[in-house]
């Protein structure tokens, strides 16, 4: 089926009724609160070509770095 006539057809139909979609009921997140703080913007460009460089994310290299100061 096409893009232009799933479109079509999702028009007249409801996804339920095809038994194509399933209902999802046992979910689980495992969320942690986060903090933020503030950086000097040079710091910060500092920090984001190293983890370019790293490709990594920003977040990745500092909680990475944190880890190995604070344990």
């Amino acid at each position: 089926m096409t893009i232009p006539e799933a479109s079509d057809f999702y028009d007249e139909h409801d996804i339920f009724e095809t038994g194509a979609a399933v209902e999802i009921t046992d979910i689980k997140f495992d969320l942690t609160k986060k903090r933020y703080v503030g950086l000097d913007e040079r710091l910060y460009k500092k920090i984001k070509s190293k983890a370019k460089k790293l490709h990594i994310s920003e977040d990745a290299l500092i909680q990475g770095w944190l880890k190995e100061k604070v344990g």
